[in-house]
């Protein structure tokens, strides 16, 4: 099937917009050349304007003079990017004198005034365009008026043909200004938009980055924390107990086991792409699986009891997973910091919410350090905090008056956050 051939008209816009695109281009990275080729080009104009009268008229006796007149009013025009109020001024009245000399007023004349007016419309508000604009085609009515090369029109052509004539570039240039303000707001949205989507691929970046390192940081320190205090008790037990050593040591097979187990499980998921054949991940951790956490707390030598007050309620996957992990990191932490072998779990169901209590019956210890200091309990308060606040809920954590340490969270039991963010 055969393309069918783009109309002329439109390859001919197409062309003209790319010259003068090109030409613009041009102008803003050589500005001196571009105006000398136009006051250059005015200046041959006005020359030509000069020596034009009507049929039986003679040519004014100050010739010398007006064309000098003239060529100053275009050489003003050097001037007009940073001067334009004045430029306007000069050629006006230069060209108003030439006319008052007898010169015929012609557009080719009015070239230097049209040229400054453009320009002072395109550079300078709308109040300054009117006031100077006005005042111009006043003089240069005033002037044709007066004028003895125009003697035999009549007054109404001798006014509205300098009118005409100097209103057009006013309104070119206010267009020109309008267009260039166009382009401009349309170049701001744009990078306003490209910015904003910079800074929101990196805070997605940045919230990812942060939701791996929290779930890295929940499984390897857990299970590694347990496997070390199990190596250290089996180790002080060899000799003395060799067969509960040999228990231990069983347990901490499985605890080995199961953290690259959970581990294969987290990097799968971040390999895992839109596939439906793809093979199906294990599903999250939740409260039901406090059992285990148990069983491998009292195989380290801590032993933890659960308590559950108030009638259990389902919960949503994100608050059941962030659940399992604040108790999971906060049993880690007494089976690393606190000097204890009991800690407590109490589950609390009141109302929409779900409260959590970890505590532990340690020796009172000193005021816990602020947070972000050196001696802070590393990146697990923090991961826990954030995983509450990340559902709706809140957590709390210091050392208790009567001893020990207590974390204390309130979950809702049906957030209305993107809990699925809190997966594994």
């Amino acid at each position: 099937m055969s393309e069918s051939p783009m109309p002329e008209s439109r390859l001919s816009v197409s062309r003209e917009r790319r010259y003068a695109d090109r030409l613009e281009d041009f102008g803003d990275r050589h500005p001196f050349v571009v105006d000398l080729a136009i006051v250059l080009a005015l200046m041959g104009c006005v020359a030509l304007g000069s020596s034009l009268t009507l049929p039986g008229a003679e040519m004014p006796d100050q010739g010398e003079a007006g064309v000098a007149l003239v060529f100053v009013a275009c050489l003003a025009l050097l001037k007009h990017r940073t001067h334009p109020r004045t430029t306007v001024v000069v050629t006006t009245a230069c060209t108003t004198i030439a006319v008052v000399q007898g010169y015929l007023l012609t557009p080719l004349l009015l070239a230097p005034i049209m040229a400054a007016l453009y320009w002072l419309a395109t550079l300078t508000d709308r109040r300054t365009t009117r006031v100077y604009g006005l005042a111009t085609v006043v003089a240069v009515i005033v002037a044709a008026v007066f004028s003895d090369s125009m003697e035999h029109l009549s007054l109404l052509i001798r006014t509205i043909g300098p009118v005409f004539w100097l209103l057009m570039p006013l309104a070119a240039g206010k267009m020109t200004q309008l267009r260039r303000a166009y382009l401009k707001s349309v170049q701001a949205r744009a990078e306003y938009a490209e910015r904003t989507r910079e800074e929101e691929a990196r805070l997605r970046v940045t919230e990812e980055r942060m939701r791996i390192a929290r779930e890295l940081h929940d499984v390897v320190a857990h299970h590694l924390a347990l496997a070390n205090a199990q190596a250290g008790t089996a180790a002080h037990l060899a000799l003395t107990s060799p067969q509960q050593t040999q228990k231990i040591l069983t347990d901490l097979t499985g605890t080995t086991s199961s953290a690259l187990r959970e581990l294969k499980a987290t990097l799968g998921l971040l390999r895992q792409n839109d596939d439906p054949d793809s093979a199906p991940l294990e599903p999250s951790p939740g409260l039901a699986r406090l059992p285990e956490l148990v069983s491998a707390c009292a195989s380290a030598g801590v032993a933890v009891t659960v308590t559950t007050e108030g009638v259990p309620q389902p919960l949503s996957p994100g608050v059941d997973l962030t659940a399992f992990r604040i108790v999971q990191e906060a049993l880690t932490n007494v089976t690393k910091h606190a000097t204890t072998e009991a800690a407590h779990v109490r589950l609390t169901y009141s109302g929409t919410r779900l409260l959590i209590t970890v505590s532990d019956d340690g020796p009172a210890a000193a005021p816990a350090p602020a947070p972000g200091t050196a001696q802070c309990r590393g990146f697990g308060l923090m991961g826990m905090r954030e995983r509450a606040q990340s559902i709706g809920g809140e957590l709390q954590a210091g050392p208790r008056p009567e001893g020990g340490f207590e974390v204390t969270t309130a979950l809702p039991l049906q957030p209305h956050a993107a809990e699925e963010n809190a997966a594994p």
